[in-house]
């Protein structure tokens, strides 16, 4: 999926090599995801169905349940999210990263580990807790300083962060065909990693006006970044840990702080991991 994914594992009671076994098969659903919907691959399932070779009915049983999905995540989303609407045809890559990732991550469950975290390019879901007592801390990349975090948020379920300061301009505006990013960063929370991951993307390209589509969801949260590093978010987005000491997005564009002192060597709070825009 051109990215790299990471699995933080929670045994519990299972043997190592049981635990390594079931991460070995979480990567096979991972890598097999990438087989059936690459959009860089020409063999691929999805690549063919892009081409018009063949039908929907013709392609594995996935394929047709993420395009339900990304139905749903289109209604959701008021349009902003609409993988039909994209430049060279049918692409539904800014859902079915996080809907692979759940995938992974419920053969970790189903195997019987306590819990984990696992991370896809920033696009990140959880079960379990990382010990007794405690909820999994994610951190919000900053998005003009690359050691540092805008925020810390727990996360009892899904975060997924949309931006492009990893690939460049890769977002596309639905309604017109052309690239943009109406603000620096948005990130959504809540039960569903492949929804939040398409909201994600759609808050990106819609920017500000998408909040309170977001704020209609059950179970669902948003915050986003201007460029200008003004941030809002949704009522019930509850950051744990502000880093920078001044709100959510700390310092303004540039990474510079009051006195221009420069980007900040922020390190990452013990526990908390990173979730950046992709």
């Amino acid at each position: 999926m051109g990215t790299v994914a990471s699995f933080t594992v929670v045994p519990g009671e299972l043997p190592i090599e049981v635990v390594r076994a079931l991460v070995r098969d979480a990567c096979t659903v991972l890598h097999d995801a990438d087989e059936v919907f690459s959009t860089w691959k020409s063999d691929s399932p999805m690549s063919r169905l892009r081409r018009g070779e063949v039908s929907v009915r013709d392609t594995p049983a996935e394929i047709g349940e993420v395009l339900e999905l990304c139905a749903t995540a289109r209604s959701l989303s008021r349009g902003w999210f609409d993988p039909w609407a994209m430049p060279g045809g049918l692409d539904p890559t800014g859902l079915v990263k996080g809907w692979a990732v759940e995938r992974a991550a419920d053969r970790l469950a189903r195997g019987g580990v306590a819990g984990a975290l696992v991370d896809a390019g920033g696009d990140l879901t959880t079960f379990g807790s990382p010990a007794p007592g405690q909820l999994w801390r994610v951190g919000v990349r900053h998005p003009w300083r690359r050691d540092a975090l805008a925020c810390v948020v727990t996360a009892e379920g899904a975060v997924a962060t949309s931006a492009t300061y990893e690939r460049g301009a890769h977002l596309v505006d639905p309604f017109s065909g052309a690239p943009t990013d109406r603000v620096a960063s948005a990130t959504v929370t809540g039960p569903s990693l492949a929804i939040a991951d398409a909201l994600a993307t759609a808050l990106a390209v819609a920017g500000v006006q998408l909040l309170d589509a977001v704020e209609s969801l059950a179970g669902y949260e948003a915050y986003v970044i201007g460029h200008t590093g003004g941030e809002e978010s949704t009522s019930g987005f509850a950051v744990v840990h502000d880093p920078a000491g001044q709100g959510p997005a700390g310092q303004g564009p540039a990474g510079q702080g009051p006195a221009g002192q420069g980007p900040s060597q922020l390190a990452k709070p013990d526990g908390t991991r990173q979730a950046g825009g992709r």
